[in-house]
């Protein structure tokens, strides 16, 4: 039990530095030609396939694997105290998991055939790309809801069964209320719930690592 809820301390640190390497990546490096036309569009995709394919995994699909862990390590911390509670923020962090882990999956297999289709038909293609990026906004990208209902279900748990920094425990309440917010639309929302959890990801990391339950 205490190795487990190490390793999930580590894997929570991890989340909040793939958040921040996402955030770097695409506001201080990426530059896709939104203002072009399809053809200039998708060369530049094609020039970057390689490493927007590797962000993708890392932002999505090994995000999704450490939080398969954290899911995990937080449930068999607070199952004792508030198993009902536990076990319902399970779910929704497990389903979670499985929307992140897609979206990734989707992003560069999808990439990889509108680069192809784009040879023979731009406009088509990107009709097939807007479509996709849809997809992907909808499972793990723009739509936070499932995410914010396992870090708000998981955080009123932990207040109720008194385990975790109380502090931390409201503000993971404040977490996933803008999370499942996210159902709206709003840009401003989303990155709201990003930076936020950031913070949070790192202050339940640390605090994991510094109160191991055995």
């Amino acid at each position: 039990m205490n190795n487990l809820q190490k390793f999930g301390g580590v894997s929570a640190l991890l989340e909040s530095v793939i958040y921040v390497s996402a955030f770097v990546f695409f506001g201080a490096f990426w530059n896709y030609p939104a203002d072009t036309d399809s053809v200039k569009q998708f060369a530049f995709l094609a020039e970057n396939q390689v490493i927007l394919s590797i962000v993708n995994l890392i932002m999505y699909v090994l995000f999704g694997i450490l939080l398969a862990v954290l899911v995990l390590a937080l449930h068999e911390r607070l199952k004792g105290n508030t198993p009902i509670l536990s076990q319902i923020a399970s779910i929704f962090g497990v389903v979670w998991v499985g929307l992140v882990i897609a979206s990734g999956m989707i992003a560069n297999i999808g990439l990889a055939t509108v680069l192809e289709l784009s040879a023979k038909d731009p406009e088509q293609a990107m009709t097939v790309w807007r479509a996709i990026y849809s997809v992907v906004e909808g499972l793990g990208g723009g739509n936070e809801v499932v995410g914010g209902l396992w870090v708000l279900l998981l955080s009123f748990a932990a207040l109720k069964g008194n385990e975790l920094p109380k502090i931390l425990n409201y503000f993971g309440l404040f977490v996933g209320i803008v999370g499942i917010l996210t159902i709206y639309p709003a840009e401003v929302l989303t990155e709201i719930f990003g930076i936020s959890q950031i913070v949070w990801f790192s202050w339940l990391g640390v605090a994991m690592l510094t109160s191991s339950k055995s």
